[in-house]
C-alpha cells in the first residue's frame, strides 16, 4: 500500500481552484456573519457563549477518541482560567485540563509561531496523569523508531485491518521540522484551507504514540482563530466532526491512500466548517429568543420557583405545565403553585390553554419585543437555559 506522504511530491499539497472557489465563499460569509451577530449582543452573553463553544470542543475532540469528560468539569477548568465565575464549579482531573489548557493556547494565542517544544508542551498536558497507560508511553517527545509500526487498526485479533500506516519514528523529526516550518509560514493564507491542511499533514505524519487526533484539532482550531484575528468561537468544529465521526475517519483514510491533489478532503473539511456554523446560527438564534425573553421577565418581581419553572418552560418543558407539576418541580405546595403562577399571568408572561377547571394547563405568553440583550439566563437561577472542466487541474498549492 502507497501512502501519501510516500509520494515523491510530498507534502506538496495541492487543490482544484475551481471547486474550492464555489466552497470557500460562502463558508466565509457565514463566519463573518456569526461574528457579527454575536458583536451585537451584551458582553454578557457573548462570554457565556464563548464558554459554552470552549466546553463543546473539549468534550467532543475527546469523544471522538473514545474519551469521555464531564462537561461540568470542563466547563470549570475553562472558566478558572479565563477569569469567569462559573456557577456549580466542580474539580476538574489533568487530562481534563490538559486538553483545556492546549485548546486555549492554541485559540488565544494563535499567532504565535508553533515549535517543537510548544507541541511537547501539548502532549505532555494530555497525558500528565499517572496511569497504567500513560507510563507506557513516550511522552513530550517524538515517538521513537522503536514502537514501528505505527498503524492504525480495527477489528477482532486476527481479523485486524490496517487503515493507515504512519511514517517510520527515524523519519517524524525531519518531517515534523518541515510541517513547523510550513505551519509557520502560512499564517497569512486562507484559514480555512491551512486549518484543513494542518490537520491532515499532522495526523499523516502521527508524530506522537497518542493524542495526533486531539492535537490536529487544535491546530486547526488554531488556523481559524487567527484567520479570525483571535476573537472569541462562537462554533464548535469538533462538535461537527463528532457528529460526522464515521465519515471524517472515511475520508482521512481515503485521502492518505491518494494523491497530494487533496480536493476531495478540503471541499469536505470546508463544508463541516459550514456544517459547524449552521448549527451555531441556529443554536444563536434560540439562545436570543430565551436572552429576550428574560429580558422582559425580568422587568417584573419574579421570584426563584418562577424563574426556576420560566427557565425550564423557555428550554423546550415536556408535556403542558399545570399547578401539581409546578408544586414538584419547584419543591412547594400546589396553593403555592397556584398562586405564582396567578402573578405570572397577570404580569403578562403565562397564559392559560383554553379550556379551564382542574384540568388548566399554562404555556408561555407571547412577550414584547426587547432591543438589547445582555444575559443568557436569569440572575441566580439554579436551572442553565440551556468549476468549468477546463479549469479542473490543479492550481492552488502549498
Amino acid at each position: 500500500m502507497n501512502y501519501i506522504y510516500q509520494r515523491a511530491e510530498w507534502p506538496r499539497f495541492s487543490w482544484q481552484d475551481a471547486v474550492m472557489s464555489k466552497l470557500l465563499p460562502d463558508v466565509h460569509l457565514r463566519r463573518g456573519r456569526l461574528l457579527g451577530r454575536m458583536g451585537e449582543i451584551g458582553f454578557d452573553l457573548q462570554q457565556e457563549a464563548n464558554l459554552r463553544v470552549l466546553t463543546q470542543d473539549v468534550v467532543k475532540t475527546s469523544a471522538i477518541e473514545g474519551e469521555i469528560l464531564d462537561p461540568l468539569s470542563v466547563r470549570s477548568s475553562i472558566g478558572r482560567r479565563l477569569g469567569i465565575d462559573v456557577a456549580g464549579a466542580t474539580p476538574s482531573s489533568r487530562s481534563v485540563d490538559g486538553v483545556v489548557e492546549m485548546l486555549l493556547d492554541a485559540t488565544r494565542k494563535c499567532d504565535a509561531p508553533i515549535t517543537s517544544e510548544r507541541l511537547f508542551t501539548w502532549h505532555s498536558g494530555l497525558f500528565s496523569e499517572r496511569t497504567p497507560y500513560n507510563e507506557k508511553l513516550t511522552i513530550g517527545a517524538w515517538r521513537p523508531v522503536e514502537k514501528d509500526p505505527m498503524q492504525v487498526v480495527s477489528g477482532a485479533f486476527g481479523r485486524e485491518r490496517i487503515h493507515f500506516e504512519a511514517p517510520s519514528g527515524s523519519d517524524v523529526p525531519l518531517q515534523m521540522e518541515a510541517f513547523i516550518r510550513w505551519m509557520n509560514s502560512t499564517v497569512n493564507s486562507d484559514p480555512v484551507i491551512r486549518a484543513a491542511i494542518a490537520h491532515l499533514y499532522f495526523v499523516t505524519i502521527h508524530p506522537f504514540e497518542d493524542g495526533n487526533g486531539r492535537i490536529s484539532r487544535a491546530l486547526s482550531d488554531m488556523a481559524l482563530a487567527s484567520g479570525e484575528k483571535g476573537a472569541p468561537r462562537f462554533y464548535s468544529l469538533s462538535a461537527q466532526i463528532e457528529s460526522e465521526r464515521s465519515d471524517y475517519y472515511e475520508m482521512l483514510e481515503q485521502t492518505q491512500k491518494g494523491t497530494t491533489d487533496i480536493t476531495e478532503w478540503l471541499d469536505w473539511f470546508s463544508s463541516c466548517c459550514g456544517r459547524a456554523l449552521t448549527k451555531a446560527e441556529a443554536e444563536l438564534d434560540s439562545v436570543l429568543k430565551i436572552s429576550k425573553a428574560w429580558a422582559q421577565i425580568n422587568t417584573h418581581p419574579v421570584n426563584e420557583r418562577q424563574k426556576l419553572i420560566l427557565n425550564k418552560l423557555l428550554n423546550g418543558f415536556e408535556g403542558k405545565l399545570s399547578s401539581p407539576k409546578y408544586a414538584t418541580i419547584a419543591n412547594c405546595s400546589e396553593d403555592t403553585a397556584l398562586r405564582d403562577i396567578k402573578e405570572l399571568m397577570a404580569f403578562g408572561i403565562v397564559e392559560a390553554y383554553p379550556g379551564g377547571g382542574r384540568s388548566t394547563r399554562y404555556r408561555l405568553a407571547e412577550l414584547p419585543a426587547v432591543t438589547k440583550v445582555t444575559s443568557l439566563t436569569p440572575p441566580n437561577c439554579d436551572e442553565p437555559s440551556s468549476g468549468d472542466s477546463a479549469a479542473a487541474h490543479s492550481t492552488g498549492r502549498y
